[in-house]
């Protein structure tokens, strides 16, 4: 695109200084909300990083797509391609050097156009033999005598073009000045790398004095010798391969065709020098590799090596987009390579994922745990709360009402106190208050029946506390796992966090989980737990980890929020240990129950979210809500977080 000037003097173009300020940010909280499902689900967060990087977004290709590019371009250039291309053409201009020059001769009586046709006719039969063979013919045809020297000139341009790119068509209508110019630039060149192996202190100036008067062959314009024999190398490397990757025949017949490349045998010579001093100088490169191509598409000397530099370029972009080494970083990846090799669409995604790493880092979404390993830092678990929340307000104002749900136990939260009813009091009734007194007004007024009035109604006196304590037990069994209950847990228990540390920060919320054994947990902990196999779901030391945290808040409403999917099948000895059995043993579920009658003595009603429909786990949690005043939801698990949040702002009402 063409920079169009404006009559202000501004002008509008191409952004080519950085990054493009006005392309969209990076979508951190799609990418953030990815990489918490992945974690929830059991991923390290640096693998959630490197799946959400290898899977791309909604606008960006990822790793995966991008390296499956690259690898059907190098399919492409080995299924399309061979590498006979000079010696097919070389050949098509000798048979038609040699045509030519029999017509010329055919209609010549004389002996030396007899003696010319015996030359002609005792050529060695390999096309490179009879090049040379040809050297010092003198050719009576003219189409003969040119096609001679665009054999040489060919073989030249080619050769040249296999070690320096771009210098074919450079060299269309080279003279033997030209040819004089290149040998000139090779002995010099050659002398530079020897000074530079035998580590001359001068060689800075010997180079700046080389490009001074070279400069014109080497358009990547090193700055040093170092970058210069890096390019040199690189080149050379490649058509080393491409020779390595023909037959024996045809390697053979190219040596033999390079000595008459531009008519001057001293060209062949020095590039021979010249490849043998880069080998020394970066014995790293691949000098022994080769390829196979199976196409008809032939490629010149030139070509060739241009397409064995393609095909390294594409192995090594492979490999930075695979991300596997040591300290791997997408600002590895080689942007104009990746550009050159799958166009402008490759690098806009490849800036963009790259972005989306550096930001998710620089934003502070990612931190080093104390044994070194990467974890979601708070601020992540704020971002991923506020989402998981957000959702679960969604589903509950689209909730119409509950699944198979059974309600027992108070309403309230009463004092132990009575008073006398006022209009507008929704409390329960005091019944025997109220009889009591409708009976001593009535003997006081000598009636003989009882009959209620509204002045002898009394309610039950309740108090409005203004901070919860609230539990969430979550079942870590392995059927959670299993039946793909562990992601939803999560996200539950991450919506309930945020609205609590949001929006009602007074209350005290415990997370517990609770499997073979039971443990408080800190959210990051319980975001990062992967499923593990164990046998057990302790309901009796969740339970009782539970009214630790309820005895410790006496001034706050108790909240007990349970969700399993299993019945109680282990308990907690005196002695710490955790027994298990299955079916559950009399003792497991007595003492199980034993924690839950405790539990209502401090006024707590547990609330069961029950996930699944096993007949004895459905008898069991009906007797927990029966017991404990609570109730029991059985939600699916998309409504697991609506009904858990919705459960607690109700019973905080209350």
């Amino acid at each position: 695109m063409t920079a169009v000037p404006l009559p202000d003097g501004y002008s509008y173009g191409p952004w080519h200084d950085g990054p493009d300020p006005l392309a969209p940010p990076a979508d951190l909280r799609d990418a953030l909300d990815e990489i918490g499902r992945d974690v929830m689900a059991g991923a390290s967060p640096r693998s959630a990083l490197e799946e959400l990087l290898r899977r791309g977004t909604e606008r960006t290709s990822g790793l995966d797509e991008l390296t499956r590019r690259l690898w059907q371009r190098r399919s492409q250039i080995q299924r399309r391609n061979n590498l006979d291309g000079t010696l097919q053409e070389v050949q098509r201009l000798l048979q038609e050097a040699l045509d030519a020059e029999r017509r010329d001769l055919f209609p010549d009586p004389d002996d030396d156009a007899r003696f010319r046709e015996a030359q002609l006719d005792a050529l060695p039969p390999g096309t490179a033999a009879a090049v040379n063979e040809l050297a010092n013919y003198d050719w009576r045809s003219a189409q003969g005598r040119e096609n001679y020297q665009q054999i040489r000139d060919l073989l030249g341009q080619e050769l040249m073009e296999s070690r320096f790119q771009g210098m074919k068509q450079a060299l269309q209508n080279a003279g033997p000045e030209d040819v004089e110019r290149i040998n000139e630039m090779l002995a010099d060149l050659n002398d530079l790398l020897v000074a530079h192996a035998r580590g001359a202190d001068d060689i800075q100036q010997r180079f700046d004095g080389f490009m001074a008067k070279h400069g014109e062959f080497f358009p990547e314009n090193p700055r040093n010798v170092e970058e210069l024999i890096d390019a040199l190398a690189e080149r050379s490397a490649a058509a080393q391969r491409m020779l390595n990757s023909m037959s024996a025949e045809q390697r053979a017949e190219l040596a033999e065709l390079t000595q008459q490349a531009f008519g001057d045998p001293r060209l062949a010579q020095q590039l021979s020098q010249l490849d043998s001093q880069l080998r020394a100088a970066r014995p790293g490169e691949d000098w022994t590799g080769s390829e196979r191509f199976r196409g008809k598409n032939p490629l010149g000397m030139g070509e060739g090596a241009q397409a064995m530099a393609d095909l390294a370029e594409l192995d090594a972009l492979a490999e930075q987009l695979g991300q596997s080494y040591p300290g791997a970083s997408l600002d590895d990846v080689d942007l104009e390579a990746l550009e050159r090799q799958l166009g402008k669409d490759a690098g806009v995604d490849a800036r963009r994922l790259s972005e989306l790493e550096r930001e998710l880092r620089r934003q502070g979404l990612f931190e080093r745990a104390a044994d070194g390993t990467l974890r979601l830092s708070p601020k992540a678990l704020r971002r991923l709360g506020e989402t998981a929340l957000s959702d679960v307000v969604n589903a509950l104002r689209g909730k119409t009402g509950d699944r198979d749900t059974e309600s027992a136990g108070a309403a309230g939260e009463p004092t132990g106190a009575s008073r006398p009813w006022r209009f507008g009091d929704m409390q329960p009734w005091d019944v025997p208050r109220t009889i009591r007194n409708a009976v001593l007004r009535s003997v006081s007024v000598g009636e003989r029946q009882v009959r209620l009035d509204v002045e002898d109604v009394e309610v039950v006196e309740t108090e409005h506390r203004s901070r919860a304590a609230v539990a969430l037990l979550v079942d870590t069994s392995w059927s959670m796992v299993q039946e793909g209950r562990w992601l939803p847990m999560k996200r539950t228990a991450l919506a309930l966090h945020q609205l609590i540390s949001t929006r009602f920060r007074n209350d005290a919320l415990q997370l517990i989980t609770f499997g073979r054994y039971a443990m408080p947990v800190e959210l990051p902990e319980l975001i990062g737990l992967e499923g593990a196999w164990e046998q057990g779901t302790n309901a009796h030391h969740g339970l009782l980890l539970a009214g630790q945290h309820l005895r410790r808040h006496p001034d706050a409403q108790p909240v007990v929020l349970m969700v399993t999917d299993g019945e109680p099948t282990a308990h907690l000895e005196p002695d710490g240990e955790a027994v298990f059995d299955y079916p559950p043993q009399d003792r497991t579920l007595h003492k199980t129950l034993s924690e839950v009658d405790r539990l209502a003595k401090l006024g707590a009603s547990i609330s069961v979210f029950r996930l699944g429909d096993d007949p004895r786990l459905t008898s069991f949690v009906d007797l927990i809500a029966r017991r404990s005043g609570g109730r029991v939801v059985a939600p699916d698990l998309d409504g697991l977080g609506a009904a858990v949040v919705g459960d607690y702002l109700r019973t905080r009402r209350r």
